[in-house]
């Protein structure tokens, strides 16, 4: 494809700011597009003499913006054929135009010669009427694509194209999950242009309550300190203040090996949490897990060994690798077939790492025997090592048990401990078949257990007797009793 486009910036609004680098250029274009023709800065042009089409009508006639930008982007794709075409927008060109964005991904796979000429932005207008130096610390981003997702409250917050009250309201809902809903921020529409400039400093909860809000419109969210303690940063400040000169003595004598015991407690609370199906204490231990991981990080951070950002990118990296049938071209239609690809790539991983063969059982030696035993098998039916069905594993089971009454009858107790580990891994194996959790298994047994046997503990203080001096017939009554309530 032949051609050359040349995208240039008007400025923030006044004409007079329009660089004449611009206006030159244009004068030598073949044909001249404006995203929006409603915006002072058009005046300029207009004492050229030059001649531009616009694409305003197609803001009324799409579904959303980026609808009205990619076909903004298909327009000037097929107009750019053999012509010397210019794309002028607001502002600078690179700064918050999502359209040029995208044409510009699409001129380079097209091959089209792109010029593209600055201009003054609406942040530096902005950062003029608020005294702003940006430099110390600020978030820029578009009110029309705004999440609040990764933000950091305890900068400032510049959201450009406020555009109109809806796109307003929905910014300030959006606003009020990060700040409190009487945080002051700042509006200013035309920033810069004499005349029509307009600031007005309210609370959040006010944003789309005022009248003259437009596409020159922008708001300034001042930085909220305590917002910070919602964000993973805000964690990171606080484990590093702990550790620090004058923080915590408790916190400053931990080591990797001293927080052993806390990463396992906090592992094990989150798993109570997810069992008692209670969401908001999930959220509180996760929370509690998540400072574990910071810690660790800090620590090493101290050493010089890794940071956090590396466990982030190594992990992130890792996702992406391990999921070529959503980040690559594979094509894996099944869960099943997730997991082996998983392991495949998860060996060849160690390979490359090590220089050595390994094998496709891989467990950490400290899992807890049940959970370790149900992952190797696992890994070894993916591997294609199982049995045809699950009758085989109900044999393997009986001829386990088997074994085990021989070796109790006359084997060495070492021999006895062997055949007692066989018939739990059998029936893991079995647990495995029929999708039961062995560990979630156990763990409601013994808790149904306890409560029966609390139960008749409770029967016998109400007799003020002893369970030892209770009689067998007795203890079997008292458990069938218990079996009999609800939840026993």
């Amino acid at each position: 494809m032949t051609g050359k486009m040349i995208i240039a910036g008007m400025g923030p609004g006044d004409p007079a700011q329009v660089p004449a680098a611009v206006l030159t250029a244009l004068a030598g274009a073949d044909k001249i597009y404006l995203r929006t023709g409603r915006h002072p800065a058009v005046a300029a042009l207009a004492e050229r003499g030059l001649v531009w089409e616009t694409f305003d009508p197609y803001y009324e006639q799409t579904g959303d913006f980026e609808e009205l930008y990619q076909h903004i982007v298909a327009t000037l794709l097929q107009e750019a054929e053999g012509k010397e075409l210019a794309y002028v927008v607001p502002g600078h060109p690179l700064v918050a135009e999502r359209s040029v964005t995208l044409l510009l991904e699409k001129l380079a796979a097209a091959g089209v010669t792109v010029q593209v000429i600055p201009a003054m932005s609406c942040l530096d207008a902005l950062y003029a009427v608020l005294h702003l130096d940006p430099t110390r610390g600020l978030t820029v981003a578009d009110a029309l694509t705004f999440t609040g997702a990764g933000h950091d409250p305890g900068l400032g917050l510049i959201l450009t194209q406020l555009y109109n009250q809806r796109v307003a309201a929905d910014t300030k809902l959006t606003l009020m999950e990060l700040y409190p809903d009487e945080h002051r921020v700042t509006v200013t529409r035309a920033a810069g242009l004499p005349g029509a400039e307009r600031v007005a400093t309210l609370p959040l909860y006010d944003l789309d309550r005022l009248p003259w809000i437009d596409h020159l419109t922008s708001a300034y969210v001042p930085p909220y300190p305590a917002g910070r303690d919602r964000t993973l940063p805000g964690l990171q400040a606080i484990i590093a203040r702990l550790r620090g000169a004058g923080g915590c003595p408790w916190d400053r004598e931990q080591t990797h090996q001293s927080l052993k015991r806390y990463l396992i407690e906090e592992t094990y609370e989150v798993l109570e949490a997810i069992d008692g199906g209670d969401m908001h204490k999930l959220g509180e231990e996760l929370g509690d897990l998540l400072l574990q991981v910071v810690f660790h990080a800090r620590l090493a951070e101290e050493t010089g060994a890794f940071t956090l950002a590396d466990c982030l990118e190594s992990i992130v990296t890792k996702m992406r690798r391990r999921h070529p049938h959503v980040f690559g071209t594979a094509v894996l239609n099944t869960a099943g077939e997730v997991l082996v690809r998983w392991d495949q790539i998860k060996a060849a991983e160690k390979e490359d790492n090590g220089g050595e063969q390994v094998s496709l059982l891989s467990v950490p030696r400290g899992l807890p025997a049940l959970l370790k035993a149900l992952k190797v098998q696992e890994q070894a039916a993916r591997a294609g090592f199982d049995w045809d069905e699950v009758a085989g594993v109900w044999d393997k089971i009986t001829e386990e048990l088997e074994e085990l009454k021989a070796a109790v009858v006359g084997a060495e107790p070492r021999q006895q401990v062997d055949e007692m580990g066989d018939v739990l891994f059998a029936v893991v194996n079995l647990a495995r078949w029929l999708g039961v959790e062995p560990e979630a298994a156990l763990q409601a047994a013994v808790d149904k257990f306890s409560h029966r046997f609390h139960y008749i503990e409770t029967r016998a203080r109400e007799q003020h007797r002893g369970l030892e001096g209770m009689a067998p017939a007795e203890l079997d009554r008292l458990w069938e009793e218990a079996k009999k309530i609800p939840g026993n």
